[in-house]
């Protein structure tokens, strides 16, 4: 096994787990690929929590039994993460050409579980009901030299109707602070410049070692180490505290950027949600929020059409969207997840009514994000740059402190690799819904 290929579906803790498996493979002696049919392994690391990641699954994987005349012939396939973690041997009688499955509390033991997958020439299937171990202590490959995922916690203890992720993931459970903050400071030692702290509810982090939060002072220490920009995802509302609103506020390295999920604008539903929060209570937060950062760049999830949502409920949805004055809104029509109480709640919301509420939502939310970008317009932002554009290679992309994707068209004789991974003053000329447009102040890097 010399070459592996790994697709990573869902959220940041997945990215995450894929940079870890991508430095157990490293470690092993192989070489990456981003070709199919040269990978020796390819592995996906999956989410469930959207049916359509499930779907996109079993396509991608279906579609690779080309390569696998059978069992024993072609690359290795092998499913972790949370449908991993969920579905487990189920995997084999949907796409029999899978040859690991593995689940969220094993990453480590991915390169055992191969090599016995090739020496046996049989399916290997190994799914753990917990884990007292952080992916975190495995050996890593970042996709970016300056970018840095830091998990603080993992699992989650909120159960949420709707929501999958306590079940794959386990309950919550928080790394000791001396140990985030010493892997803080080994990263800005190896040039990192923004590292985004990862946990299911960040603002709970601590709770089950100290017996209250510490987020706040997981803030102040991080930054302490010197790292330039620090990001977190995600935040629950009934969780945000005063102390974290005021370290947010205070400290110049933590980006004045936040994701604040709201789910709906409906006290009625968010209590069928298991929220634990009031539509008041959210904007109380938002409020705050911006009272002590003007600036704030807010993004937030909303599901549309759960169980029982009626067209007061969604109105009342639109009512805290427009109040709350987003960058940003990551909107689902309700996806209901087997083993989760919403799977089974009465009545549901017809699809054409669920999706004509959605439409109204995504028109509001690109309303709230244009004037919001359109306030930039004229003003100097330090861009950290990923790289060029997707779309054209002689235009830089970069993000602003709040999250805010910009372009840039490269300057006329520079090579995009001296500007990747570096902060460059960038004046804003233009704003679109989605990105802004800019001229670098200096043509050097």
């Amino acid at each position: 096994m010399n070459t592996f290929l790994i697709r990573t579906f869902g959220c940041q803790m997945n990215k995450h787990d894929s940079e870890r498996v991508a430095g157990l493979l490293r470690a092993a002696g192989m070489s990456s690929t981003d070709r199919p049919h040269e990978a020796d392994v390819i592995v996906f690391m999956t989410c469930c929590v959207r049916e359509n990641a499930d779907d996109r699954l079993i396509g991608q994987v279906a579609s690779l039994k080309a390569l696998k005349p059978r069992r024993g012939a072609g690359p290795l396939i092998a499913v972790g993460g949370c449908i991993g973690q969920r579905d487990g041997e189920r995997l084999l009688d949907q796409v029999p050409h899978i040859d690991v499955v593995f689940g969220t509390h094993n990453v480590s033991h991915l390169p055992a579980l191969l090599e016995a997958a090739r020496a046996q020439g049989s399916a290997q299937v190994e799914i753990l009901a917990e884990s007292t171990d952080f992916t975190s202590d495995l050996p890593a490959e970042r996709e970016h030299s300056w970018h840095a995922w830091v998990p603080i916690t993992v699992g989650c203890d909120n159960f949420c109707t709707y929501c999958i992720v306590p079940h794959v993931r386990g309950r919550e459970r928080s790394r000791p602070l001396e140990e985030i903050v010493a892997e803080a400071a080994g990263l800005v030692s190896d040039g990192v410049l923004e590292i985004t702290l990862l946990g299911q509810n960040v603002n709970s982090y601590g709770r089950d070692l100290y017996g209250t939060p510490r987020f706040a002072e997981v803030l102040h220490e991080v930054a302490s180490t010197g790292v330039q920009r620090i990001r977190f995802a995600t935040s629950h509302p009934k969780d945000l505290s005063n102390e974290t609103i005021s370290v947010m506020a205070e400290t110049p390295a933590v980006m004045p950027y936040l994701h604040l999920p709201m789910q709906s604008g409906s006290d009625r539903i968010l209590a069928a949600m298991n929220r634990h929060y009031t539509a008041d209570h959210y904007l109380s937060l938002v409020h705050a929020l911006y009272e002590r950062m003007p600036g704030l760049a807010l993004s937030t999830d909303i599901i549309v059409g759960f169980p029982g949502e009626t067209d007061d409920d969604f109105e009342q949805t639109l009512r805290v969207a427009e109040a709350a004055r987003l960058d940003q809104a990551f909107t689902f029509i309700f996806s209901p997840r087997a083993g989760t109480p919403a799977a089974t709640m009465e009545p549901r919301v017809p699809t054409s009514v669920a999706k004509r509420r959605f439409d109204r939502l995504v028109e509001l939310v690109q309303r709230s994000a244009l004037a919001k970008n359109r306030d930039l317009v004229g003003t100097v932002q330090p861009v950290l740059f990923t790289g060029v554009s997707k779309r054209d290679a002689a235009v830089l992309s970069g993000r602003t402190p709040g999250n805010k994707v910009v372009h840039v068209v490269l300057p006329q004789g520079s090579d995009a690799k001296d500007y990747a991974g570096r902060i460059v003053d960038v004046k804003i000329d233009a704003a679109q819904t989605w990105f802004l447009s800019g001229s670098l102040l200096g043509t050097n890097p």
